[in-house]
């Protein structure tokens, strides 16, 4: 039988790996359909999203009010931070408030992370793009003043003398009492609404998979755990990848709805989005 492919995109990050551990490493039965991994940083997915070159895909929460059109919102894969989330980092103490007049390195302006950040700040403010995995050093070597950063590096940047200006996670909890969706998995619409439901129920097969068989799960994750030995990274996939990944829910669902309407009030996203969900 010759199988259908279905090419997934997601983050080359330990949390991203342990949710499709049991895909890469063909332990679900996925029928006549064929699963390949490409491995990119959230940013160039979002990019390619916008092209619809990828039939599922990781993207940021933010990117997938530019995406309607072409892709359905999973109910299973996303990644919510519960009073936690990116955070912006400094060489030295500072306020929230002095970030207006910072040089402030960000991963992507399609990235949650930057969406939060021009809603806590209120407006605009200076920023250059620079690839997730080099933002700390490039605070930490004084390039900019301070950086936005998103995965593994909120539990790391102390390591390198940085100082927390605001922890956007905590910052939307404080403000609307609801977790911030921060990305999510997405599948093309024009695979059809039958083979869309099944790549659903197989995603959320795969997460299941490795919450029940979490070592294995984490020794392929490791791989991905830049700076991070087992525990740290363990502890860093159970902020993203939990009962929030299995569904969002009523509260994670109206999460996703208040941010992007936000955005929209706030004028960073130019239309109001109607936010469906592919079940």
């Amino acid at each position: 039988m010759q199988k259908r492919v279905i090419t997934v995109g997601h983050s080359p990050d330990p949390d991203d790996a342990f949710m499709f551990y049991a895909l890469a490493h063909n332990k679900l039965d996925t029928g006549d359909l064929e699963f390949r991994h490409e491995l990119q940083d959230i940013e160039t997915l979002n990019r390619r999203a916008l092209r619809g070159e990828l039939e599922v895909t990781a993207v940021s929460i933010h990117a997938y009010a530019h995406l309607l059109d072409k892709y359905a919102l999973l109910p299973s894969g996303c990644s919510m931070g519960d009073r936690y989330g990116p955070m912006v980092v400094a060489r030295r103490p500072t306020a929230i408030g002095e970030l207006k007049s910072a040089r402030i390195a960000i991963p992507g302006t399609l990235t949650t992370a930057f969406l939060a950040l021009k809603l806590c700040l209120g407006g605009d403010f200076h920023y250059e793009v620079r690839p997730f995995d080099q933002i700390l050093q490039a605070v930490e070597r004084g390039e900019f003043d301070a950086g936005l950063i998103i995965h593994e590096g909120q539990l790391t940047y102390q390591n390198q003398g940085l100082h927390l200006v605001v922890d956007l996670g905590e910052w939307w909890q404080q403000r609307t009492e609801l977790p911030l969706p921060l990305g999510g998995n997405v599948v093309r619409r024009d695979l059809g609404a039958p083979t869309m439901s099944r790549i659903s129920r197989i995603l959320k097969e795969s997460i299941k998979y490795a919450l029940a068989h979490r070592g294995a799960a984490l020794d392929y994750a490791l791989q991905y755990a830049r700076d991070m030995d087992r525990s740290l990274a363990d502890r860093f996939v159970g902020m993203y990848v939990n009962d929030w990944t299995l569904d969002y829910g009523p509260r994670g669902r109206a999460a996703v709805r208040r941010l992007l309407e936000e955005a929209h009030l706030a004028g960073i996203i130019p239309s109001a989005v109607n936010v469906q969900f592919e079940d």
